[in-house]
Order: C-alpha cells, then sequence, then structure tokens
C-alpha cells in the first residue's frame, strides 16, 4: 500500500513516520510513505504556495496550480484509489473509514494550511474529505499521520498478532474490554478471577458484557 502525501513541511511527518508499526511496515515492504513537499511544486521564484483570497477576508488561501502540479504529476505515474483532503469541515473519521482505506492500494493526502485551500482543488481532484475531531489544527499533517497510523495497523503483516487489530474498540462498534497484566495481586487491587479461570468461553463472555457496559456508559452514541 502507498501514501503520498503533499505538505509545506514535510519534516513534520518525519518523526511519525520513522518509528514502531509504521517505520517496520516500511521495512517490511508492506506500506509505503512518501512526503512530497509543496513547494517544489511551486509556479514562483520565492516558491510561495498560498495567495489572497478573492472577496477579501482574513486569512491567505493554498494557491491551486501548485496542489495540482503534484497530484497530476503522481497521477501520471499510478492509479488512485482515494485523493483525501484533510479538514475540519470533513466527514470524522472512524474505524469504519479506517477498515475500508485498508484495503485500498494507492492513496494521495493533501495537507492544508492558512486559510485553506482553493475550492477548485476540492472540486476537481478531491475524492474524499476528513476530519480527526471538531477543531482546528495548524495543518493537516498530525491529521495525515493520524489516518495512515489508523489504516497501516490493519494490514495484514503488520502488527505480529494479526488479530490484535480486531479486537480493537470501534471494531465491534463497542469500546475495548478492560486488559490486566502481572502480577495478578498489586497492592490488594486484585485481577478479575474469570480471567485467572483459563476458560475460554467464560472470559469471551466477561469481555463482551464488560465492552458493552464501558461503551454504555461512556460512549452510547455507538449503541444507537
Amino acid at each position: 500500500m502507498r501514501f503520498d502525501i503533499i505538505t509545506v513541511l514535510p519534516a513534520l511527518l518525519e518523526s511519525p513516520f520513522a518509528h514502531s508499526i509504521l517505520q517496520r511496515a516500511q521495512k517490511k515492504g508492506i506500506a509505503e510513505i512518501v512526503v512530497h513537499n509543496l513547494r517544489d511544486y511551486a509556479t514562483n521564484k520565492q516558491k510561495s504556495v498560498d495567495d489572497y483570497q478573492y472577496g477579501g477576508g482574513s486569512g491567505m488561501v493554498m494557491s491551486i496550480e501548485p496542489f495540482a502540479a503534484c497530484i497530476e504529476m503522481l497521477q501520471a505515474e499510478r492509479e488512485y484509489d482515494e485523493i483525501i483532503f484533510m479538514s475540519p469541515d470533513g466527514v470524522t473519521l472512524n474505524q469504519s473509514t479506517a477498515n475500508e482505506l485498508s484495503i485500498k492500494k494507492n492513496i494521495i493526502i493533501l495537507c492544508g494550511h492558512y486559510k485553506g485551500i482553493d475550492q477548485r482543488i476540492r472540486d476537481i481532484f478531491v475524492t474524499r474529505e476528513i476530519s480527526v475531531g471538531d477543531y482546528v489544527l495548524s495543518g493537516g499533517e498530525l491529521p495525515a499521520a493520524i489516518v495512515v497510523d489508523a489504516v497501516v495497523r490493519l494490514i495484514p503483516g503488520v502488527l505480529n498478532d494479526e488479530t490484535s487489530a480486531l479486537s480493537d474498540s470501534f471494531q465491534g462498534e463497542l469500546l475495548d474490554a478492560p486488559v490486566y497484566t502481572r502480577p495478578a495481586d498489586w497492592r490488594g487491587h486484585k485481577v478479575p478471577d474469570v480471567l485467572l479461570s483459563g476458560h475460554e468461553a467464560k472470559v469471551n463472555e466477561w469481555r463482551h458484557e464488560q465492552a458493552l457496559e464501558r461503551t454504555k456508559t461512556r460512549r452510547p452514541d455507538l449503541l444507537e
């Protein structure tokens, strides 16, 4: 699977992709993550990629030409399943979306800045707009990293235990059940007896009950 991320701050994405699961996925050749500096596609000597907005108003707008040039260059090399724009007014990212994206082959992610990007880029090129929450960040780089992390970990072969991702919170529209490890008794706080019983059916039943109760308490909207 390949991600091409277009940004004015490529250095901001170096660390998220250079560690842990995302690093292993790239070393295994399962995921390819390529970051493109939008300024390389600027059409002026100053390498600026923004301009004043028509109609007046505060805030600069990212120009159409650099984005179009980079996207069209990439499209000439391969076919893309999705061109995603990270935007606070996009559809909120959830586990279902991550699952859907994990079976794609090639994805472009656009990282906005300033007041936003020229609407024509969204109209002509973008196939999906995704938000990571109802708040505004300084740019789309961190949200892009979140999308890549949420998707890549679902690809077979990335996690050492492939069943782990299938039991995460939200996979079954429920939050995850509580988890414990050694010691079984820490300062009088004990692990539930059922988890020490070795009875798989009872353990699974307990986990489902706990997941359901936790979801009712913390995220009842998931059960609606």
